[in-house]
């Protein structure tokens, strides 16, 4: 009988061992895998009544932030080199070959550039998509900030790819509402391709109609070791929603994926969808996707919409 209930008592302290290591090991997962943390408001810090600005500062500051594995920290913003195939070289190439860097600086931002698998085993080695997405957002906020610190007058196109989209999109949204790190009535535009958290409402979609919304309203709510669904952008874009166009290809799940998965009453229509992303390339793809009936392709059309606002721009005076 002493025997037995020893035995028993064993077992226990070897069950509860195993769940307290579990739960250490759970703990510790989503502490390495990280809080999704991006810069709250940032108003604008510079003068307001400035009538002339240095004559280092450009005309107009391009901002491209690139997608996930298309980007690293420390890479050159002017010369990128981390991923050659990145599609939004295919944007900031032809108008650094276009305009003298006076008129129009074109910068690149660096950053993790990474969306880790929260369930790989052994762990691969990536960045968490918060991680990455957190620290994107703080450098191209900080890029923005120092420059309208520096360039008061300078005015702003701003552009981004998939992650790099969700991250120009929020950054256009705090702009959008008066929080952001440069005034509203800076920017010229913005352009999102394959944008995570697309509405589907704010801004101007080019190309074929799209019918869902991006991924991050589709799972709304959806919190794993790392990756946070943060659903829509409250306000959309605000003051830069008639400046903000968004490209999304039909199919995509990144930006056409099923509004409100989660939710039962939605199941009988968003399951016949989710064979639309079994073995589908086309996010990968955007460098051939056609927007327009003249066959013009996604970084094509970014490319010419750019190019029409950098040369509409205003010539700030310098000092």
């Amino acid at each position: 009988m002493v025997r037995t209930k020893q035995r028993r008592s064993g077992r226990t302290i070897v069950v509860l061992g195993a769940l307290l290591l579990l739960a250490v090991v759970l703990v510790l997962w989503y502490l390495l895998a990280g809080r999704l943390d991006v810069p709250g408001p940032t108003p604008p810090q510079g003068p307001d009544d400035t009538q002339s600005q240095p004559a280092s500062c450009p005309d107009v500051q391009v901002v491209s932030v690139p997608g996930t594995w298309e980007s690293a920290i420390g890479d050159d913003p002017y010369n990128p080199t981390a991923n050659p195939m990145s599609l939004m070289l295919n944007v900031t190439r032809p108008l650094q070959e276009r305009f003298d860097p006076q008129r129009a600086d074109v910068y690149t931002v660096p950053y993790v550039a990474q969306f880790s698998n929260p369930i790989a085993i052994p762990p691969d080695g990536q960045q968490s998509y918060n991680n990455s997405r957190g620290a994107g957002t703080a450098a191209t906020t900080d890029f923005l900030s120092q420059r309208f610190a520096e360039c008061p007058l300078t005015s702003y196109v701003l552009t981004g790819f998939s992650q790099g989209a969700v991250i120009v999109g929020d950054v256009a949204a705090q702009i959008g509402a008066g929080n952001g790190p440069v005034p509203a009535d800076r920017v010229l535009g913005v352009a999102l391709i394959a944008d995570g958290r697309r509405d589907g409402v704010s801004g101007t979609d080019i190309g074929a109609p799209v019918a869902g919304v991006g991924a991050e309203l589709s799972l709304a709510g959806l919190r794993l070791p790392g990756i946070t669904m943060t659903g829509e952008r409250p306000g959309g874009f605000g003051a830069l929603d008639d400046r903000t166009v968004q490209i999304c290809a039909p199919t995509d799940s990144i930006c056409d994926a099923p509004a409100n998965a989660f939710n039962p009453s939605n199941w009988a229509t968003a399951a016949p969808r989710i064979l639309e992303y079994v073995n589908n390339p086309i996010h990968a793809q955007y460098n051939w996707y056609v927007v327009d009936e003249n066959g013009t392709t996604a970084p094509q059309w970014i490319t010419s919409w750019a190019t029409d606002l950098i040369e509409s721009a205003p010539h700030p005076a310098e000092e």
